[in-house]
């Protein structure tokens, strides 16, 4: 199996173990034995909230192999991930290079067509202003967040763009799946980024 740099397994296989925080496997869908190692992805088979929550977990755990905050995101669209994107700020040089954006701009291309209305996104991190307006702006229909963002969270901690009546898209937001495997990716990543300085 192909290895990042940083020890993770690549995204295409269905779990990730690490000593930090355990991300259970992915049942294997009846693609594959149950005993079987081989590697299945997500987007072979339906998901649910864990699995897709899952897959964003491992698209964090990509952008902290290449500096950037661990936070990942994907799209589901009939109940099939559609779109994986993870922060690529630092790798781009982009301010706006946030995983939401790109997720929404993959499924987008994806599905040739800006409105998202029946897609739902999951984010390892409560999105800030600019992904919420995005999330709005693209009108997808259901946002699943793992930890909540008490410093720049818009859809809910600090902000609530996704319940502002003025707005002319209010999608629905649940939170809290897998929020202790998403929290402690990004409290491990932020304590040795505070212990290199």
């Amino acid at each position: 199996m192909p290895e990042r740099p940083n020890g993770t397994v690549s995204k295409t296989v269905v779990g990730v173990c690490l000593p930090w925080v355990q991300i259970p496997p992915l049942p294997p869908f009846g693609l594959a034995d149950a005993g079987s190692t081989y590697p299945v992805t997500v987007a072979d088979a339906m998901v649910s909230d864990t699995d897709a929550m899952r897959v964003a977990l491992q698209q964090a755990l990509h952008a902290e192999s290449h500096g950037d905050v661990p936070v990942g995101a994907v799209v589901v669209h009939d109940g099939r991930v559609i779109a994986e994107a993870c922060n690529e700020r630092e790798v781009r040089h982009d301010p706006t290079a946030h995983a939401e954006v790109l997720v929404l701009r993959a499924a987008a291309e994806r599905l040739g067509r800006w409105r998202l209305d029946d897609c739902t996104l999951y984010v390892t991190l409560e999105p800030c202003s600019m992904c919420a307006g995005a999330i709005v702006n693209s009108r997808v229909g259901t946002v699943v967040f793992g930890a909540a963002d008490l410093k720049a969270g818009a859809m809910g901690s600090l902000y609530n763009l996704a319940a502002d009546p003025r707005l002319n898209h209010e999608p629905v937001v649940r939170h809290g799946v897998m929020a202790a495997e998403s929290s402690g990716l990004l409290q491990r990543f932020f304590a040795e980024k505070r212990a290199e300085t």
